[in-house]
């Protein structure tokens, strides 16, 4: 099982974008995006946002591969959650398209969030013995990923409070702001605490926060809004900076 996995990772690479695309390229089930477009709530973060996915199956994609041109043992670490959080980002996208139901696709962020956050973790035991471009490739795959899941989780509380009741979306939207901000807050510290001291993390969930300060400033024009999610951003942001962050080596 160890020898396939580098082609394992290589296949979930590819399978994540194309499942991802099953609705709006084959016209199967409802596209993800719809759950929220023009929705105008105002903890969404702009639809263009979204794009930071290419990334993360890129990076994705490029750990995939330095593990079948040159494997090393650091790699095998690191592959089997990225495997379990590629797997199951497969399942939620296919679940997102074919069933399309805000709990059941909630539910599914979490254990795609738990492997992405332990394939940072394994890699922050690490940090410090030595660099190289896979290195730097891996700390991406895993940092981005642990960052992104984060913020879905975060935007993703509001949508299925309003499944669960009779709220629309521009409904309380200061108590929906900072049910999204106190949760990515929250999850921001302790991965810095106890998980990872990765950047990459900080780069995801700063584009998820620009993504909803844009999204209040010129589409919800709730402008109080915006720059209270950019004074969040900003103290989680500085506090990175000028405190450090702990990761699994100092947590441990």
């Amino acid at each position: 099982m160890q020898k396939q996995r580098p082609f394992i990772l290589i296949l979930l690479a590819l399978l994540q974008p194309l499942s991802g695309a099953l609705a709006p390229l084959a016209g199967i089930g409802t596209p993800i995006g719809n759950a929220t477009r023009d929705l105008g709530a105002p903890e969404q973060p702009l639809p263009v946002f979204f794009s930071i996915w290419s990334v993360i199956f890129a990076a994705y994609l490029g750990f995939a591969l330095f593990m079948l041109l040159r494997r090393e043992p650091w790699m095998d670490r690191i592959a089997m959650p990225l495997t379990l959080a590629g797997l199951m980002n497969v399942v939620w996208m296919l679940s997102a398209q074919l069933i399309a139901s805000q709990p059941l696709d909630f539910a599914l962020l979490f254990p795609i969030g738990a492997a992405a956050w332990a394939s940072a973790w394994q890699f922050d035991r690490m940090r410090g013995m030595g660099g190289s471009v896979a290195k730097l490739t891996a700390d991406a795959a895993t940092g981005l990923l642990s960052g992104w899941i984060t913020v879905a989780i975060a935007i993703s509380i509001p949508l299925t409070i309003r499944h669960f009741s009779s709220l629309g979306p521009t409904d309380l939207p200061w108590l929906m702001l900072w049910a999204t901000l106190v949760t990515a807050s929250l999850a921001t510290w302790a991965f810095t605490r106890f998980i990872s001291r990765s950047p990459w993390f900080f780069v995801s969930l700063g584009w998820g926060l620009i993504g909803i300060i844009l999204n209040n400033w010129t589409i919800t024009d709730m402008h109080w809004l915006a720059i209270m999610t950019g004074v969040v951003a900003v103290i989680v942001l500085s506090l990175r900076l000028t405190r450090g962050a702990h990761g699994a080596v100092q947590a441990a």
